[in-house]
């Protein structure tokens, strides 16, 4: 849902019109429920252009505790900034440093086309820096800067992502159904 305030002409100075995207969090909760049965789920719930200047996408990610040692799964995306804010759970984060084996993510994949634009993916983190995540955290995560949960110490860790994209990579105007 769109909310807009007008433009007015008030003593020479001009207030432009700004608008709002709501993300209820019942649209949050809906996603994570509806995805709760798979191990990891991204889902982009909107990509918003603001401006014609830059792209801002909005989604939830939820991981589950796997049984034993993490497979090293590490990712970094090389032009949008990424925001997570922990609304549940708890986990090892792990950024920075050098990825092993990275090869970039296929152009037609979703991770290029809805979710993180441009990707690379790979190994394990090397020379990274750990940091645990409890809900109420916020890390930003800059680009080209790898980054993968080592390990889920809860049953599992939902996070609202926010993706600032200045390239417009991602598709404004989308819309998870």
């Amino acid at each position: 849902m769109q909310k807009t305030a007008f433009c007015a002409l008030l003593g020479g100075v001009y207030l432009y019109a700004q608008t709002a995207t709501d993300v209820p969090g019942s649209k949050i909760d809906e996603i994570v429920k509806n995805t709760a049965s798979q191990a990891v789920n991204d889902t982009q719930i909107r990509v918003v252009n603001i401006n014609d200047e830059y792209n801002i996408g909005v989604g939830v990610v939820h991981r589950a505790r796997v049984a034993g040692k993490q497979t090293p799964n590490a990712i970094e995306h090389s032009e949008i900034t990424e925001i997570y804010h922990v609304i549940s759970g708890s986990a090892t984060l792990v950024t920075g440093g050098t990825m092993e084996n990275s090869k970039p993510a296929a152009a037609d994949s979703q991770v290029v086309k809805v979710l993180n634009g441009p990707s690379s993916t790979g190994g394990a983190i090397l020379n990274g820096v750990s940091r645990k995540v409890t809900a109420g955290d916020v890390v930003v995560i800059p680009p080209n800067t790898p980054h993968w949960f080592s390990e889920i110490t809860s049953d599992e860790v939902v996070y609202l992502v926010i993706r600032v994209d200045p390239h417009k990579v991602l598709p404004a105007g989308y819309s998870a159904k």
